[in-house]
């Protein structure tokens, strides 16, 4: 069956996508998602409410914060135009390649110095060695 066929309760939900009940409510408390209520004040989630958590559990997984993921996708009572959306997400997704380039970069130099002190450790060994 389809899932906007059959709205989810919160532990479903959290089931599917591998998540607690408590990141949901969070995320909802950001304003993020806005599951509709039962009589009762039970969250029901939809197929929309899913693809969002999803969106932001790639955005988080991908080192955007909260904000930026707000931005990229709106919040859950305001529906930004497709084009905003794409413009906002390129934006950040560069700014994040920017970010990790610049990680591996700095990473590489690292990288550098331990074979440098390694190397330099390795022959003061050897010479210590071959000095007895």
């Amino acid at each position: 069956m389809k899932t906007a066929e059959h709205p989810m309760t919160i532990s479903k939900l959290a089931g599917q996508l591998d998540v607690s009940p408590h990141t949901i409510r969070f995320y909802e408390d950001k304003g993020l998602i806005s599951p509709k209520r039962t009589a009762g004040n039970q969250r029901i989630y939809t197929a929309r409410d899913r693809a969002r958590l999803k969106l932001i559990l790639r955005g988080k997984r991908f080192g955007f914060s909260l904000t930026e993921i707000a931005e990229m996708i709106g919040t859950a009572d305001v529906d930004l135009n497709e084009i905003g959306q794409i413009e906002k997400t390129l934006a950040y997704g560069e700014k994040k390649l920017d970010e990790i380039r610049q990680r591996k970069a700095e990473l590489d130099l690292l990288e550098n110095d331990l074979l440098s002190i390694r190397q330099m450790l390795l022959e003061r060994k050897r010479a210590i060695a071959d000095a007895k």
